[in-house]
């Protein structure tokens, strides 16, 4: 998957977790809870549909690197990228 596509996943799963917020205003450098309001069950349905979405393993260690649409997307382009090699 490409950057374009997979930003566009986590827009997505996103905006069927959270379908209140603005995405088009979403800042991606900036943590998702300080921009929507997300909590913590939120959080982790968004992460187990991302899992759903892109078929990558997201182990807990790594929920930190979810915070942001750029993270999420690093994150799992690293990931898919590792399991291609």
């Amino acid at each position: 998957m490409k950057h374009d596509d997979l930003r566009q996943t986590v827009l997505r799963v996103l905006g069927e977790i959270a379908p209140e917020a603005d995405l088009e205003r979403l800042q991606p450098n900036v943590a998702f809870r300080q921009q929507l309001d997300l909590d913590s069950m939120d959080f982790l349905n968004f992460v187990i549909a991302l899992h759903e979405a892109t078929q990558v393993e997201i182990p807990e260690r790594d929920y930190w690197r979810l915070a942001s649409l750029d993270g999420c997307v690093e994150y799992l382009a690293q990931r898919l990228s590792a399991r291609q090699q």
